[in-house]
């Protein structure tokens, strides 16, 4: 991505069925310098045909809707290759998990307070600037804080890694049995855009994992797939992330 495509205002779609609370957006987002609203839809049908004629960056998305609903939205974009950020706008604050499984920015609640959007859009902001970059340029190390120093750890040692609201966890071996863990203040999908896909795949919104530290997958029924690790964990595989690791072993 150039720096002029990274500076430039976030397209932005709103989706909402509620005329009045379309416009309380449209009014917010009128003050973030950031965003460019460039579209509006009052029902799920309509937003995914925006998305096709318009190709916005961001998606303020209503959780419910009648027939397709936010969530069916969020699934369906989910399919794309090139899919734009979603930010769930609800008053309802039971669907989170399901939001955060499908890789939301973020999760604000009605009546919208105009610094919460602010902070959900700088979000979105630094996702795009995280996204995947060319081959040659993945990490190859990262520097965490310990006690009182910085230490580098080379990201071919790092197993596993678990996010931890705002921070990932990273488990890191020292070459042995022996592993040792360490807090990074790095969201996990931001981490992840940064990692080689051919030497780490995400299995749930909370986990990614170094491929070479998979034994094998096993079925547990009703659609529900593990991760069998060498260890003999088993890490249940999100049902977002089921078909990549599908691929993955060829199935």
């Amino acid at each position: 991505m150039s720096d002029e495509a990274a500076d430039a205002p976030l397209r932005t779609l709103i989706v909402d069925d509620e005329p009045l609370a379309v416009e309380r957006l449209q009014v917010i987002c009128a003050r973030i310098p950031h965003l460019a609203v460039v579209g509006t839809a009052s029902d799920g049908a309509a937003a995914l045909r925006l998305v096709e004629a318009l190709h916005p960056d961001l998606i303020l998305l209503d959780m419910t809707m009648p027939e397709l609903d936010g969530l069916g939205v969020a699934r369906k974009l989910a399919r794309r290759d090139h899919r734009p950020a979603v930010i769930f706008v609800t008053a309802h604050d039971h669907f989170a998990v399901e939001a955060f499984d499908l890789e939301a920015v973020d999760y604000v609640l009605k009546p919208v307070a105009p610094d919460r959007l602010d902070r959900a859009i700088e979000r979105a902001l630094a996702r795009r600037g995280e996204r995947s970059r060319p081959a040659g340029e993945w990490l190859e190390e990262l520097w965490v804080p310990h006690r009182s120093e910085l230490l580098r750890i080379e990201v071919a040692q790092v197993g596993r890694i678990d996010a931890e609201r705002d921070y990932v966890r990273l488990h890191v071996s020292d070459g042995g049995d022996a592993t040792r863990s360490y807090l990074l203040l790095q969201t996990i999908a931001g981490l992840e855009s940064r990692l080689d896909p051919a030497r780490f795949i995400r299995i749930h919104r909370s986990t990614i994992l170094r491929k070479d530290r998979i034994k094998g997958l096993r079925h547990d029924g009703l659609g529900v797939w593990s991760v069998e690790l060498e260890d003999g964990e088993a890490l249940r595989i999100g049902r977002t992330y089921l078909p990549r690791v599908k691929a993955m072993a060829g199935r």
